[in-house]
């Protein structure tokens, strides 16, 4: 295929890209119970960069989608549920959830993967880090701890605190080795600590650290071990295993921001010998690039080796002494464009967090 070609088709994918974004941003501001035109991942799809995961407790990722977003436990029967959207694209059904969990408490147990890839998110298992209830499997997180809205409408988010954690060590379709990915999350950026480590993304397939490089996922915190940036923190890093990275130097960058907007999207992405930190308020305004170029120097992050397994909330390790809070998170195959990003900031935006 020559130049040029090459030069239309990203063209036409940038557009078609922002297009999308700008349909949804139509949809979404009369949204609350309705359709949304396009989610998040129909912008990744028509960027070139499909998701192959899609998690959400408080929306549809696509604007068709109308399964299950999660499953909750009651405590006092430990019967569980499903909670929907109200229609196709749309938001969380909460009532649902209230209904069932009234007089009692619930813990969201799963976190379904709206890519059809079967990625769902569960109780993470006992890893290299000891894990803090018997059998070492992590806590499961207070289904009613993170209340918010959308668009309008009443939802739930995922409120890990220290030894919460979730994973899925059994995945299809997220990158491995040195293969190219994207992946960005809603979170609380007021809720954080300099714990290790709120994560979300690919990690070990073994729960285990298995060594530089086998990691590639977004951390949120205030943690200054492995790597930090400008002011106090939190900070968006990528936690790429024996380090948290905030740009090319091993420890300090200072083009890395301290950021805690009360929502905020971070966006980490990588691929062969090149890799990127980017973030902003998920509630107005675009993204900003923090960091985008080369992997570190530093033995094992070039090439990468990354094993595919997904995780919320811990380290690679299985490291649970973080705390976040979680609203919504993809992953993609194929590195995303700024443009592709910036459409979905804008759908972000739109779907009206508050």
């Amino acid at each position: 295929m020559g130049k040029s070609r090459r030069t239309g088709r990203r063209l036409a994918l940038t557009t078609a890209a922002i297009g999308l974004a700008l349909n949804g941003v139509g949809a979404m501001s009369t949204q609350g119970a309705s359709a949304a035109a396009n989610g998040p991942c129909d912008i990744y799809a028509a960027g070139g960069t499909p998701c192959v995961a899609a998690h959400s407790t408080t929306r549809a990722l696509y604007g068709a989608y109308n399964g299950p977003l999660y499953q909750v436990r009651r405590s006092s029967d430990n019967h569980t549920t499903n909670v929907g959207v109200l229609s196709a694209g749309g938001t969380a059904n909460a009532a649902a959830q209230d209904s069932f969990c009234a007089g009692t408490t619930c813990l969201i147990t799963t976190i379904y993967d709206q890519s059809g890839r079967g990625n769902h998110l569960t109780q993470a298992p006992p890893g290299g880090f000891p894990g803090p209830a018997p059998g070492g499997y992590d806590n499961l997180a207070n289904a009613t701890a993170a209340p918010t809205t959308v668009g309008g409408r009443k939802a739930y988010g995922v409120f890990v605190a220290p030894g919460t954690g979730y994973r899925d060590n059994h995945t299809s379709g997220i990158a491995r080795g040195d293969q190219p990915e994207g992946m960005y999350a809603i979170f609380d950026g007021t809720h954080s600590n300099s714990g290790c480590c709120f994560d979300y993304g690919n990690a070990e397939t073994t729960s285990h650290d298995d060594g530089n490089g086998t990691m590639e996922a977004i951390y949120f915190g205030k943690i200054k071990v492995w790597g930090y940036g400008s002011g106090n923190g939190p900070w968006i890093m990528a936690d790429l295993e024996n380090g948290l990275f905030s740009g090319v130097n091993q420890h300090y960058n200072a083009n890395d921001p301290t950021i805690s907007h009360r929502y905020l999207t971070a966006i980490v992405k990588g691929g062969p010998n090149l890799w990127a930190i980017r973030g902003g308020n998920a509630q107005s305004g675009g993204v900003s690039t923090f960091y985008s170029g080369k992997r570190p120097n530093v033995a094992g992050y070039n090439p990468m080796r990354k094993q595919g397994a997904i995780i919320l909330g811990i380290g690679g390790d299985n490291s649970h002494g973080a705390a976040g809070t979680f609203y919504e998170g993809v992953m993609t195959t194929g590195y995303p464009s700024d443009a592709t990003e910036n459409a979905v900031q804008a759908n972000i935006v739109a779907a009206g967090y508050r």
